[in-house]
């Protein structure tokens, strides 16, 4: 499996992103020695979609893959490809405040302690569907590490389309969430401009 290994707040400064997107909450004491040159048309568009796969964990191949579902779907491109990235059950699992970051959201449903709708799925870029129940295996629940998570994630906001009791460790996705309800700091229609060309 690749493994994008460049440390995250190295990253975050050559994107020009917040580390608590992904649900990092350590700020980099170094500033980017950028050269005041004239980013072009395309540089912007390539940093755009580079930015998406990085706070989603997503590689190049199943990236525009995802593009090319959004855009056989009804509605706008960008919004779709919004969409589709945020109903992944890693980013889930995330938004649900059951993981700390997006990584250990995937290495949770990694090591098969997610059920959906009481079947273990083990596939972190699996889409849930709206009425799916997402929730934490029973075994699982007693364990130190989610009291742990619950503690750092217990005031972080649960985003609407998503029904969640933390206490139970279990969520209901209510709808698909609209762009407006995505807080990810990402221009789409920069990237359906790079992938329309």
């Amino acid at each position: 499996m690749a493994v994008n290994r460049v440390p995250v707040l190295k990253r975050c400064r050559s994107l020009g992103l917040d580390p608590i997107y992904l649900g990092i909450d350590k700020k980099s004491n170094r500033e980017l020695k950028r050269a005041n040159r004239k980013v072009s048309e395309y540089g912007l568009q390539l940093r755009e979609k580079q930015k998406a796969k990085f706070i989603y964990g997503v590689l190049e191949k199943p990236f525009r893959n995802y593009y090319k579902k959004a855009d056989r779907m009804q509605g706008q491109t960008g919004a779709n490809l919004m969409t589709l990235l945020e109903c992944r059950l890693d980013n889930v699992v995330f938004r649900m405040g059951l993981a700390r970051t997006r990584k250990e959201a995937r290495q949770i449903v990694d090591h098969k302690h997610v059920l959906v709708n009481g079947k273990q799925v083990n596939i972190p870029s699996y889409l849930v569907k709206v009425g799916d129940v997402v929730e934490i295996k029973e075994k699982c629940k007693g364990s130190q590490r989610y009291k742990d998570i619950l503690e750092v994630t217990g005031g972080r906001l649960v985003p609407e389309w998503i029904e969640a009791d933390q206490e139970a460790l279990k969520g209901t996705i209510k709808e698909y969430p609209t762009r407006e309800m995505i807080d990810v700091p990402v221009n789409e229609v920069l990237i359906v401009e790079l992938y329309s060309k």
